[in-house]
């Protein structure tokens, strides 16, 4: 009997019911899928609801007075009253200050000059200079949004009396914002540098997670167990090769963002490549681990997409770090990336040398000891 003659098979809703069992099942079976389609949408609903905030409050800050006296106490309660602000240090000296915002320690100074008080009751309407660390403009806008407002009101309570034709319009001082490292408070001067750390962690980690995984799946695993090689010896073969590929990254990104966004290079740039090195080992540890976890590549990428995730929310590129709750900023520096954004931010934004730099090169080094550990015991676990 010719094909077309053949009748046509009845629509069965037993075969139906019985493939939808199957599927069941074979996903029953494959935990690590199961827990990826429950754990992304809880995570992101998690992170989304409760993590992300892009007004920050309470962010860190220090003073610098050459005087005391009643109008900088009302200044300072007035300021940690907004809510916005949390005076954290006090500096002796205008370099003290610097340091302190190069290393991202603070994110304002307040700058009382000598004098302070003398000029304001004479009515000679003194300035307050607010330093502010503009290298993430969204982070620092509603707390220079508030102080615009506090100016004409802060010290409406101590001009009283005697001093009360001091009180009405204008404002009986002036205050100064001075935004550092990104004066004209531009978007990308903040994003395109964290760029180049977004795109390393999604490629590394992606790359190397297929590493072992293809071997298996290819099957090939079982010739390169057959070699004499040791798990380190397994694991830098597989690491080096992507370092080039993320140095060819690192200067395609650095390029396009001199040319393309006139991100200022002020700092080292071999200190940078080193830091890059760093990263880049980091993330590649995260996805050799994951490979020797995972039994197929479709696993391999789910994982590396639940790493990613929490890195590219948590680190401070999209949204103000300091603006999550505690329990999030725990999470986020832990993640490597957290600790390359302020690193590359740094250097070339602010011009960091090593002595800023080297608090958040340790954090690397720490993940990169535990991650390539835990790779090299699961690896010898394969092995076995």
């Amino acid at each position: 009997m010719s094909t077309s003659a053949r009748p046509a098979r009845r629509f069965v809703w037993t075969r139906v019911i019985a493939m939808i069992l199957k599927e069941l099942l074979q996903m029953r079976r494959d935990p690590i899928t199961f827990s990826m389609m429950i754990g992304v949408p809880l995570m992101q609903l998690i992170l989304f609801g409760y993590a992300i905030n892009s007004d920050p409050k309470n962010l860190p800050a220090a003073i610098h007075a050459a005087e005391e006296s009643v109008f900088s106490r009302t200044l300072v309660s007035a300021m940690e009253n907004s809510g916005y602000f949390s005076f954290v240090r006090s500096v002796n000296s205008p370099a003290e200050a610097r340091f302190l915002l190069d290393e991202g320690e603070v994110a304002f100074v307040v700058n009382i000059p000598a004098g302070f008080s003398a000029s304001l009751m004479r009515g000679e309407r003194p300035q307050l200079l607010i330093e502010a660390d503009a290298t993430d403009p969204v982070a620092a806008q509603g707390a220079l949004a508030t102080m615009s407002a506090l100016a004409g009101t802060v010290f409406a309570r101590d001009l009283a009396g005697p001093l009360a034709f001091l009180a009405p319009a204008p404002a009986p001082a002036e205050i100064i914002v001075h935004r550092l490292y990104n004066p004209e408070g531009k978007s990308e001067l903040n994003i395109v540098p964290g760029l180049l750390g977004v795109v390393l962690t999604m490629t590394m980690v992606m790359i190397t997670a297929l590493a072992v995984t293809r071997e298996t799946e290819r099957g090939t695993m079982e010739n390169l167990l057959a070699m004499p090689l040791r798990p380190m010896e397994v694991m830098i073969g597989k690491i080096v090769p992507y370092i080039a590929v993320g140095f060819v990254q690192m200067v395609v990104v650095l390029v396009l963002a001199r040319l393309l966004f006139g991100v200022p290079m002020l700092g080292s740039l071999t200190l940078l490549v080193f830091c890059v090195t760093l990263f880049i080992a980091a993330n590649l540890a995260v996805g050799f681990t994951f490979s020797t976890v995972a039994k197929s590549q479709m696993q391999a990428m789910q994982m590396s997409f639940f790493f990613f995730l929490p890195s590219i929310l948590l680190s401070g590129f999209m949204f103000p770090f300091r603006g999550m709750p505690f329990w999030a900023q725990w999470i986020g520096e832990v993640l490597p990336l957290t600790h390359f954004l302020r690193i590359i931010r740094g250097i070339l934004l602010k011009g960091n040398g090593v002595a800023e730099t080297l608090p958040e090169v340790w954090p690397i080094l720490a993940f990169i000891l535990f991650a390539g550990t835990v790779a090299m015991l699961r690896y010898r676990q394969t092995l076995d």
